[in-house]
């Protein structure tokens, strides 16, 4: 078994016995971000102990008849609800806490927010692991203590990630695990027993469910976050740096969008479609806040075509803030959404317009249609600069008018005015927005220079003259959209694999125990051919062979031969091994599946008298029939959630297929591929 601890900089892989192991970060280091999440789960803890102490307040409210009791029991429901408000009102303190997941690096800029990491109990998989091999894979369970050791190794050190792609790749390939898992040990018809405990990471209540989906479900939500602190913790005084960002917050924004999807019907309320769709929102939208700060980071030159630009890149930072901010007060988002966070976006919103309006008076004001000019190209600038003119103006006669560009210049700077107050006015509203220097430091630093640039050309008539200023069209060079997360790039073992290929040995089919077979290979000749790729099936068995006479059925799974394991060798290694023993007693171990539904594979060998050292290949075509009725079988899809009818219960279990083409052999090690199927959301309604 691994330690799944490393002081500092874990290296992503460790090699060992041909096999890997990724680890997680020391989660004792004092760090800000370790001080952080220590924090979080104190305050789980709290809000644990309060939510029970209010659901035994109310139980005791609902059943108690004397008038004394429910006045005092009403009474100790509020001291209760009073505290669970206080420790949410700190809760919403960690989630704004941004300035320990920026840069190292001194920047004069807006900080970024990023998500916490979801909390977990731990899960001991060891026992019902261990009785379901027993039991259903009739194998001595103490063989796989090791790679249920591993398999819980890999779960704790997902708990603390690195904060870099090392991070999202162990949450990766534990998620893809949890596939494998899924298809061996949870049958769709039962529960495991295994109790899966996620914390809300903005509302601390704990979702406790013996599913795991549950499981997958929160690591696809911490893959997202950890993509958020990587986007946050980005140098953004470099172009890498702020490409990085960009990049790490699409990437975000398509691992919540892909859970959002996926998994319909998650009980954790960070985890619901309603908030999924806010937190893509704001994904996007610091993307898209640092695709502006990329165009603006050489400098923004004093230039007619320029500032046309700039000042379009703003107004789409603007509109997408402000969309995110209409999606933060809609209910039932609004309830549960930190308003620190919702104060951002509105102080974003005016503070990104104000800036679209600065920038369009800078190039009416200070750039002037001259002799020689390229008039066609900076009519349409002013003209796509805009929905539509002011009455009574049009682009090209106000070029050339210094009087009407100073005009409507004027009436930019007035607005910019009123958007650089009200982000300063929201600002200082919110206590935890007030703490933050940065901040209240840039919108200062913004006003004041619009409000210079409006005093040098302020008159006193100004108040009865200013001219309505349009809106700046937002419009950029660059758009953030949803990156579909890439889990085809992580390469994972499954640790269970000598259990034998998933496509067979799976929870959802059942074997009988295996059974020994005795026979005698006489003049080379078995009495049966062999079919199927891994494992190998007993095909055209003689009834009256020595194999038949022994026990031997069609369309059994040959697991052993002479204690050596079968289940994923070809049919070519089986009739050589075979072959091994001609004249000689055999013993064969058998396992015969259960499912009237199952069937066999497509390939077979023939190995008889006189062909020694012949191997006839024959491919049999499938009954069109029968590809109809399996057609129809994969698509059937079940649900996920069980909220305690026996109905539910029996469909609570995903119904992904991992396909056997990327199962490797166990004796060989070979990596995994990523199971596709993963990514089909039909297969996996949660």
């Amino acid at each position: 078994m691994t330690d799944a601890l490393l002081p500092a900089n874990p290296q992503p892989l460790e090699k060992e016995r041909d096999d890997y192991f990724r680890k997680g970060c020391n989660p004792l280091a004092q760090t800000g971000r370790s001080k952080l999440q220590n924090q979080r789960a104190a305050l789980n803890q709290q809000i644990l102990k309060a939510v029970r102490m209010r659901t035994g307040a109310e139980n005791l409210l609902k059943v108690a008849t004397n008038q004394k009791v429910r006045e005092q029991v009403r009474l100790e429901l509020s001291f209760v609800n009073s505290d669970l408000q206080m420790l949410k009102e700190e809760l919403e303190g960690l989630n704004i806490s941004v300035g320990v997941y920026q840069g190292t690096e001194e920047t004069f800029a807006i900080p970024l927010i990023p998500l916490g990491l979801k909390e977990t109990k731990e899960v001991d998989f060891s026992v019902v692991l261990k009785d379901f091999i027993l039991e259903h894979y009739s194998e001595d369970s103490s063989l796989y203590e090791d790679d249920i050791a591993d398999l819980m190794d890999l779960r704790q050190a997902c708990r603390t990630p690195s904060r870099d792609e090392a991070g999202v790749e162990l949450l990766m390939s534990y998620f893809i695990q949890l596939s494998f898992v899924e298809s061996r040990f949870f049958p769709p018809t039962r529960h495991m027993g295994l109790l899966f405990t996620w914390y809300d990471s903005l509302t601390g209540v704990p979702v406790s469910q013996q599913n795991l989906l549950l499981e997958k479900a929160s690591i696809l939500f911490n893959i997202g976050a950890l993509y958020t602190q990587i986007g946050t913790r980005c140098n953004r005084q470099t172009q890498a740096g702020l490409e990085s960002a960009v990049d790490a917050f699409q990437r975000a924004a398509g691992v919540l969008n892909y859970l959002k999807e996926t998994f319909t019907h998650t009980p954790s309320y960070d985890m619901s479609p309603a908030m999924l769709s806010v937190l893509v929102k704001m994904m996007l939208a610091q993307a898209q806040e640092s695709v502006f700060e990329k165009v603006c980071l050489p400098g923004i030159q004093n230039e007619f075509f320029m500032l046309v630009k700039v000042a379009q890149e703003a107004a789409k930072v603007a509109e997408a803030y402000r969309q995110l901010h209409a999606a933060m007060s809609q209910e039932p988002v609004k309830e549960n959404i930190p308003y620190s966070w919702a104060s951002v976006a509105y102080v974003k919103t005016h503070h990104y317009g104000a800036l679209a309006q600065y920038f369009a008076a800078t190039l009416l004001i200070d750039h002037q249609l001259k002799p020689g000019a390229d008039e066609d190209h900076q009519e349409k600038c002013i003209s796509q600069l805009y929905d539509r003119m002011p009455e009574g103006m049009a682009p090209l006669a106000t070029l050339k008018n210094e009087g009407q560009r100073v005009l409507l210049g004027k009436g930019h700077l007035h607005r910019a005015i009123g958007h650089h107050e009200e982000s300063l006015r929201e600002a200082n509203l919110c206590k935890k927005l007030r703490d933050i220097q940065v901040l209240r430091d840039v919108l200062s630093a913004a006003h004041q220079r619009t409000q210079l640039k409006y005093t040098q050309h302020r008159e006193d008539d100004d108040l009865l003259n200013l001219i309505d200023a349009p809106d700046v069209l937002p419009r950029t060079e660059r758009e953030a959209g949803i990156m579909v997360p890439q889990f085809s790039r992580v390469t994972v073992t499954d640790f269970f694999q000598k259990l034998g290929p998933l496509s067979v040995f799976s929870a959802n089919k059942r074997w009988t125990p295996p059974r020994g077979i005795h026979f005698m290979v006489e003049e080379g000749d078995l009495g049966f051919t062999l079919r199927g790729n891994t494992p190998v099936q007993v095909h055209f068995l003689d009834p009256q062979c020595s194999a038949s006479l022994a026990g031997a059925k069609e369309g059994d799974y040959i697991v052993s031969i002479q204690g050596v394991d079968c289940k994923w060798l070809t049919v070519s290694e089986v009739m050589k091994l075979l072959k091994s023993f001609g004249g000689e007693e055999v013993e064969m171990k058998v396992v015969s599946l259960l499912d009237s539904t199952s069937s066999m594979h497509n390939k077979s060998a023939t190995y008889s008298v006189g062909m020694q050292k012949t191997y006839s290949m024959i491919c049999l075509s499938m009954d069109e029939d029968d590809k109809t009725d399996k057609a129809k079988k994969i698509s059937k899809k079940l649900s996920f959630l069980s909220w305690g009818t026996s109905k539910n219960r029996q469909k609570s279990a995903s119904t992904l297929c991992l396909p056997e083409v990327g199962l490797a052999r166990p004796h060989t090690k070979k990596k995994l591929p990523t199971p596709f199927s993963l990514l089909n959301s039909d297969s996996s309604l949660y």
